[in-house]
């Protein structure tokens, strides 16, 4: 059985914009493995949230083929599609949207309660995910009365319960202190040795990046593997 489980091969993304064709991404290959960390920089506005969103199926390329876990993303139907993202990926982002009125074990256990799990399970499930982020004790708390690292535990912990194949964080730490962003660099070091599940962070920050498998750098539409990432594995990009 392959241990990839999210792949492109030929990517690309075109937007048109006052009459000219604007060429975001150019043919990206890249796979990742199971249990991988890989970080993704670039300069603002290089194209990594578009990557992301076409990793994720949550956009659609102009060339190319997505696939998770062997699927290719084009051949399925708009229901399909949501229940292989519910099931096989996860996502965080640099504000949490966390639903006001819901606990955190709520918000935790909505991506279980829209597969229509059991109730009951889901609640349990989501009990664990939130202990396991060291949040055991904020199970029936809003996220109003939760700080803002907090907050972003439980957006993680919501990305994990399914225990996806891979979650897919835009910016995780771009909205906290220092002293909270390192304490969210090794939670998700953590659950990634623990529960093997791959991430693949669109990232400004340098330390977080540092910390990866691999780091990407995309630049003018294509991906670039650079040669300092402290425990590179064999590309699954383009090098430069």
């Amino acid at each position: 059985m392959s241990d990839i489980v999210l792949s492109c091969q030929q990517l690309g993304k075109r937007f048109r914009q006052g009459g000219q064709e604007l060429v975001v991404l150019d043919r990206l290959d890249l796979t990742i493995r199971t249990g991988e960390k890989v970080a993704i920089i670039g300069v603002s506005g290089s194209g990594k949230t578009t990557l992301l969103n076409l990793l994720g199926g949550l956009d659609t390329p102009t060339t190319g083929e997505v696939f998770v876990k062997d699927q290719p993303l084009a051949s399925l139907g708009s229901n399909q599609l949501d229940k292989l993202r519910n099931e096989s990926l996860g996502f965080v982002y640099q504000f949490h949207h966390l639903l006001g009125e819901f606990t955190a074990q709520e918000n935790v256990a909505m991506p279980l309660i829209i597969a229509r799990r059991p109730y009951a399970e889901c609640l349990q499930r989501a009990a664990d995910m939130l202990q396991q982020v060291g949040l055991g004790e904020r199970l029936q708390h809003k996220p109003g009365q939760l700080s803002g690292g907090e907050r972003q535990r439980v957006a993680i912990a919501r990305a994990l319960v399914n225990h996806p194949a891979c979650v897919l964080m835009d910016e995780p730490t771009g909205n906290l202190d220092r002293h909270t962003a390192t304490a969210i660099h090794e939670l998700i070091r953590r659950l990634n040795e623990q529960l093997g599940i791959s991430f693949i962070l669109v990232t400004h920050d340098n330390q977080l990046a540092a910390t990866m498998d691999r780091v990407l750098e995309l630049q003018e539409g294509r991906l670039h593997q650079l040669p300092n990432s402290a425990r590179a594995r064999p590309a699954g990009a383009q090098s430069a």
